[in-house]
């Protein structure tokens, strides 16, 4: 990352950072492969996300088949997870900010291995318990927040930024497969072994991580040199460049509203296909895992559809039509009727994905360097702070009033939440913006720091 730039030669930046990016459209595709950092990034992400996915199904079914737990409770066991972003997850932003990134995501990665490893330690001793997994969800969800704006933040000092939107591309489709992946391998392993040993594969998947991130060579510089202020006020830059700008606005609002009804019905999705459907463990996994296909293709056509439609309209089309289609799931039954999951979940997670690809790009080019930890953290806690609540609200409206029925409501809130997108200028533009004009509101970074490009 280079020095911000006199005003007198923003112009030139931009026409030059265009250039950069037209050059990159008619390059090869597929020389980021070559670039030995990116690739152990990469590989790295792609490991950990293994990981995550397996946890991510073999948790709840620990939950329902082995510690009988009640709806109420899978809900809470969902919302545990993401809660540290409604606690630590600003403090993060400016800690990210402050210091290295690498170092970061090593030690999260640590810890998150740690943590998962105690759960079959605990059920070969016969004392694992809700409340062993609950912390574990907690504590590891902590790990998460620093690991995830640390990823965030880092990329743009890995890749020139012609090279980012194939890097996001690139680590979005991986994330997706490596999804489906831990899902499919999750339910096997449920299956044969039990939900508790599909914790395992997150022993060789996260030592994999730590081994690729731990190779990376490039170093971020000129972190310490950078003055240190209160607490309270580098949180308050990052706030208010949220609130100040409408693009980043309206991503944090749709986020949030999205990840609330998201995570509402993905968190009664376990009970709703073993206790509704009455499909087996097995068949749960290899449901979730053919949904999730669509992930892979939304990641390997994003950057198509946004030239071909622009990146303003690709969102829209990506993040309100195809995601539309979750309402399907509710119909889901046995035989065929598995086919109306399958139609929703490839849906929503095609659209989902893509519009993260576009979503990733923009902010790493429009976002002021030195604001970038503080501005991840800061929509994180919207974006990721709702789906706690998502799941608690599953939780309460599946007790109260069926697993079903709460399916309906929180699956006819993906659409709904899209119409935040359609009421903001996006559907007046056919392209993002790429340059930030004038300084951040109550901030010391000067104007000239915002042509992120």
């Amino acid at each position: 990352m280079t020095a911000p730039l006199p005003r007198s030669r923003r112009t030139a930046v931009a026409a030059t950072a265009t250039a950069a990016t037209a050059a990159a459209a008619a390059a090869p595709a597929g020389l980021l492969r070559r670039h030995h950092d990116f690739r152990m990034l990469w590989i790295g992400e792609t490991a950990n996300k293994y990981g995550s996915a397996v946890t991510g199904l073999a948790l709840p079914l620990i939950a329902v088949s082995t510690l009988h737990a009640s709806t109420l409770q899978v809900g809470l066991l969902g919302a545990a997870g993401w809660l540290p972003w409604l606690l630590i997850g600003l403090p993060t932003g400016v800690w990210v900010d402050r210091l290295r990134c690498r170092p970061i995501m090593l030690a999260a990665t640590a810890v998150s291995l740690l943590l998962y490893a105690t759960v079959p330690l605990a059920a070969l001793a016969g004392v694992l318990t809700l409340w062993h997994l609950l912390a574990v969800a907690l504590l590891a969800g902590a790990a998460g927040v620093f690991f995830q704006t640390a990823y965030t933040a880092y990329l743009p000092h890995l890749l020139e930024p012609a090279d980012q939107p194939e890097g996001n591309a690139k680590l979005h489709g991986s994330a997706s497969a490596a999804g489906i992946a831990g899902l499919g391998s999750g339910g096997l392993i449920a299956q044969l072994a039990g939900p508790v040993n599909g914790l395992l594969a997150n022993t060789a998947t996260f030592l994999l991580s730590l081994w690729c991130t731990a190779r990376i060579g490039h170093r971020e510089t000129g972190r310490e040199q950078r003055p240190r202020r209160a607490l309270g006020r580098e949180i308050g830059e990052g706030l208010r460049l949220l609130a100040s700008d409408v693009w980043f606005r309206t991503f944090a609002l749709f986020g949030a509203a999205s990840n609330l009804v998201l995570t509402g019905y993905q968190s009664l999705l376990v009970v709703f296909l073993i206790r509704e459907v009455g499909v087996d463990e097995g068949t749960v996994g290899l449901l979730v895992a053919l949904a999730s296909t669509g992930g892979v293709l939304g990641a390997a056509v994003a950057r198509r559809i946004a030239a071909r439609l622009g990146t303003s309209r690709a969102m829209l089309l990506l993040e309100l039509v195809l995601p539309a289609l979750t309402v399907l799931i509710p119909l889901t039954g046995r035989g065929t009727g598995l086919a109306w999951y399958l139609l929703g979940g490839f849906g929503a997670s095609c659209g989902v994905v893509a519009g993260n690809v576009i979503k990733s790009t923009f902010q790493q080019r429009y976002c002021p360097p030195e604001l970038l930890g503080r501005l991840s953290a800061s929509s994180a806690v919207l974006n990721f702070g709702s789906i706690p609540l998502g799941a608690l609200l599953a939780g309460v409206l599946g007790t109260e009033l069926g697993v079903r029925p709460a399916m309906w409501l929180m699956t006819v809130g993906v659409p709904l939440a899209a119409l935040i997108l359609w009421c903001s200028p996006m559907r007046r533009v056919r392209d993002l913006p790429t340059e930030r004009r004038g300084p951040v509101c109550g901030s010391d970074v000067p104007v000239a720091a915002a042509a992120c490009g």
